[in-house]
């Protein structure tokens, strides 16, 4: 596997882009791929969607990891948005580039027209890309509040939110943060928020720091009501009960009346600033990422002895199970120094007494399920595949269960030494839906992730329904997830791609599942990272 050499932050802005909406301008957001190959694309990133503007500037910046040694293809996609599902495909395509992200790294700013296919312009519109290299784990934490805000609407007070600039060394100012906008309210007080540090100020606590407050209008004309221009070194003696207060000021109308005093004033109420570790830091500290496998043996898989069944071994020794079993498993090995992975069967009749078992050791050892290896586990699999009677009901809850028995334990020891990770591997006809679904809840508060591979050409409605990227996965209860820890992927989109382009994919959401449980709960790596003298 290559060497990261580094993780670069890209900075997206359009111009003239395509409007797709009647009445109104486009609703734009601008989503990141890169070329897994088979002719495949995986996404990497997105940005956050801007309602009504042609001109965007996105906030949100798109991370991604560079590798010197190789070609890494980029797709830069833009869509109009103008439903609340993830998906794309349902939405309208303002434009696209595709590029390598070395010319983006050897560009200062990469420009090019926007594409709706190549050869055809999407109108007059382009894309302006900037790139930093992340240095610094530090992260800024912010709480602001502002006070006897100007009234900017003519029926009702203002709607303000804040946007926060850095100031290049080239001199032009860089969006870094916008807020959410507080409607009707002239001494609003703005959700606490996160900025990288290298983000919010290149490092440099001396650099200088505009911030705007803005009136919000639905139809993207938003009106300044003023500017406060800081710097780090003052915006961080907010402390609490005595926060730091700036005067909001409008030029135009500082220019144009004597009296004039200010616009408000706004008020840091409390600035920290702490380290973020990173996957790669929590691993080279020291945690052990532990593989669980569950295999789906119920009927709905077909006769393993029939050639169009699930569980059929074809000629040359394979099938989707045993393939998605190597693919993944052949990666997260490298992470678990024992290389004993415990692997378990559901949904079948087993002997001697041939009573259905949801949660039963493929090597039929109860005591110790553990196999050695990968190897171990296709081992395993093929021998047990004749002894046992595919049956039903399909439930997933036992296994997941199982699992989080063994991350609650872990977890009591407070530190970030283990993380479990349960691939479950099905044809998708889930029983116990409801109880798999407070399985997953309760799972959430663990150290675990649970990666789905959807084998055959079922409909994986409910498999979608538990990964939660459509929004938070509730129990039936109502209780939401505490993070998204399910990962869902149909086989069959990769049935013709090359393995690494699935394990990719497969586990794309791990490393940040990862650091999300250990951010949450605080604890840094077992042995912290050496400081590099910058």
């Amino acid at each position: 596997m290559a060497a990261c050499v580094t993780r670069l932050e890209l900075s997206v802005s359009c111009r003239s882009l395509l409007d797709r909406d009647l009445g109104s301008r486009s609703d734009p957001l601008c989503v990141l791929l890169q070329d897994a190959g088979g002719g495949r694309w995986a996404e990497l990133d997105r940005t956050e969607r801007i309602k009504n503007c042609q001109d965007p500037e996105f906030c949100k910046k798109l991370v991604v990891d560079y590798y010197f040694e190789k070609v890494q293809k980029l797709k830069f996609g833009v869509y109009d948005i103008d439903n609340k599902t993830f998906d794309l495909n349902d939405d309208d395509y303002l434009g696209g580039i595709e590029c390598t992200l070395g010319q983006v790294v050897s560009s200062s700013v990469f420009t090019r027209p926007l594409e709706l296919k190549q050869g055809k312009p999407a109108g007059k519109g382009t894309i302006m890309i900037s790139v930093e290299e992340i240095k610094d784990t530090r992260v800024v934490y912010l709480e602001i509040e502002a006070q006897n805000l100007d009234k900017k609407d003519f029926l009702g007070k203002s709607d303000p939110f804040l946007e926060f600039y850095k100031q290049s060394d080239a001199g032009t100012w860089q969006l870094v943060y916008r807020s959410e906008v507080i409607k009707n309210n002239l001494n609003p007080c703005w959700r606490k928020f996160s900025v990288p540090l290298q983000t919010f100020c290149g490092g440099d606590f001396n650099k200088p720091i505009k911030v705007q407050c803005v009136d919000h209008d639905s139809d993207g004309s938003h009106d300044l009501i003023g500017v406060v221009q800081t710097t780090l070194v003052q915006v961080q003696a907010a402390g609490p009960g005595s926060p730091m207060e700036f005067e909001c000021i409008h030029p135009e109308k500082k220019q144009k009346k004597k009296s004039y005093k200010n616009s408000g004033i706004i008020r840091i109420k409390s600035c920290k600033i702490k380290t973020e570790y990173s996957f790669l830091d929590y691993v080279m500290g020291g945690c052990q990422i532990n593989f669980t496998v569950g295999v789906d043996f119920t009927a709905s898989n077909g006769d393993p002895k029939s050639p169009d069944s699930l569980h059929y071994i074809s000629p040359d020794g394979i099938n989707e199970y045993l393939t998605a079993i190597w693919t993944v498993g052949s990666v997260v090995q490298d992470y678990d120094t024992d290389k004993l992975f415990p692997a378990f069967g559901f949904g079948a009749q087993i002997p001697p007494n041939w009573q259905v078992s949801h949660e039963f050791a493929l090597n039929f050892n109860p005591s110790n399920p553990y196999c050695q290896g990968i190897q171990g586990i296709v081992d395993a699999y093929r021998q047990i595949l004749p002894q046992i009677q595919l049956y039903g009901p399909t439930n997933f809850s036992p296994i997941i269960n199982h699992v989080a028995r063994f991350a609650a334990h872990s977890m009591q020891q407070g530190t970030a030494a283990h993380y479990y990770v349960l691939l479950i591997i099905t044809d998708g006809e889930i029983t116990d839906l409801d109880q798999t679904r407070q399985a997953i809840v309760d799972a959430s508060k663990l150290p675990m992730s649970i990666i789905i591979v959807g084998v055959g050409e079922a409909d994986f409605k409910a498999m979608e329904f538990l990964d939660g990227d459509n929004g938070v996965l509730k129990s039936v209860t109502g209780e939401p997830a505490a993070r998204d820890i399910v990962q869902f992927v149909p086989f069959q989109q990769f049935r013709n791609a090359p393995r690494e382009a699935l394990s990719q994919v497969v586990l794309a959401e791990v490393p940040k599942q990862l650091v999300s449980y250990y951010k949450w709960q605080g604890w840094p790596p077992l042995k912290l990272p050496e400081i590099k003298a910058m």
